[in-house]
């Protein structure tokens, strides 16, 4: 159970693995904040270099202000979780351990949910930047926009990174646990937020930077999520956006039901007939009901199974040139 509330904190929750100066340049960005009170929960994802190290002299030289807590190597959804339920904050706000904020994020942001008790979360304009502070884009996705809820847009992308809101501390609760997926586990966060019909409060300024580097942006390795997680995260992903209201003639979902489309290949090509199955049924519940397009696919995959028929479709693609349709919209990369 989560501890007792203090009005007013801001509490920040970092995970971190085997990323020790980054950490502290994180952790730095938070002090640098112009609003009190604040504090910082260092959550370490079974770090094997000197990040512990690093995480004790940040304990030391800020004893009223940093936590930590260790824990077992189970990814970033996990590690974040140890660290809300230490959290004590009014607001919640994650921040991987190699982005930053701006000085004023908390300062504008408590001011926007202060003003709008309607609101759940308050953002504002994220930019882009490499490992030398120089911006590479800004804003960054599209965080430079005023909207009022999550949906319909996530159907399309994460249009924001994980350090560009700030939560309630209820709205926090109810949203409950981070799951354990290795990628996207923050898109799933806001798509349980999102089915909340939580509102949003925009504050028109930059307050937070994603670094663009050449270690790994998560705790995880290696390519998107496998097969059944796939499956995990876009069945989510749809009946989030059904419960916050999208209708399946909505350009969102019409695009969603394409990318989900795009999905039952992908898992054909990998080997997982019962991914394809399934994200196939998906794509026509998406879609609201069945089309000439997904029934000559399962007819096909019926007879010749679903690995071979993927991989033809995948050559008559390359062959005709992949071209995205007319209800495709711009996704930023998965994160």
């Amino acid at each position: 159970m989560s501890e007792a509330i203090i009005p007013g904190l801001v509490s920040t929750i970092i995970p971190v693995f085997n990323r020790a100066e980054m950490l502290r340049q994180a952790v730095d960005s938070v002090l640098a904040q112009t609003h009190r009170p604040i504090e910082i929960v260092i959550s370490d994802d079974g770090s094997t270099d000197d990040t512990p190290a690093a995480m004790a002299a940040l304990v030391a030289a800020h004893p009223d202000v940093v936590r930590c807590v260790r824990n077992p190597n189970r990814g970033p959804g996990p590690a974040r979780e140890a660290g809300r339920l230490l959290a004590r904050g009014e607001f919640i706000q994650y921040l991987d351990s190699d982005d930053r904020l701006l000085p004023r994020k908390f300062e504008a942001q408590v001011a926007a949910l202060r003003a709008r008790p309607e609101c759940g979360i308050a953002y504002g304009r994220t930019r882009l930047i490499d490992i030398d502070g120089q911006v590479l884009a800004s804003p960054f996705k599209w965080t430079g926009e005023a909207r009022d809820a999550l949906f319909p847009g996530l159907l399309v992308d994460r249009w924001w990174c994980t350090h560009t809101p700030l939560y309630r501390r209820e709205l926090a609760d109810a949203i409950g646990p981070w799951c354990d997926l290795r990628y996207s586990q923050d898109w799933e966060y806001d798509m349980r937020a999102g089915a909340r019909g939580v509102r949003l409060a925009f504050c028109d300024e930059d307050v937070s930077e994603h670094r663009q580097h050449a270690g790994a942006r998560q705790t995880g390795s290696g390519k998107w999520l496998a097969s059944p997680d796939r499956v995990r995260f876009f069945k989510g992903l749809f009946s989030s956006a059904r419960a916050a209201g999208v209708l399946t003639d909505a350009p969102e979902m019409r695009h969603f039901a394409r990318w989900v489309f795009s999905q039952v290949r992908e898992c054909g090509v990998l080997g997982d007939e019962r991914a394809a199955a399934e994200l196939c049924d998906l794509a026509r519940q998406a879609q609201g009901g069945d089309s000439s397009e997904l029934r000559l696919y399962r007819g096909a995959a019926a007879v010749l199974g679903w690995p071979r028929v993927a991989r033809w479709s995948e050559r008559i693609r390359d062959v005709i040139g992949r071209v995205a349709g007319s209800v495709t919209r711009k996704q930023s990369r998965l994160a």
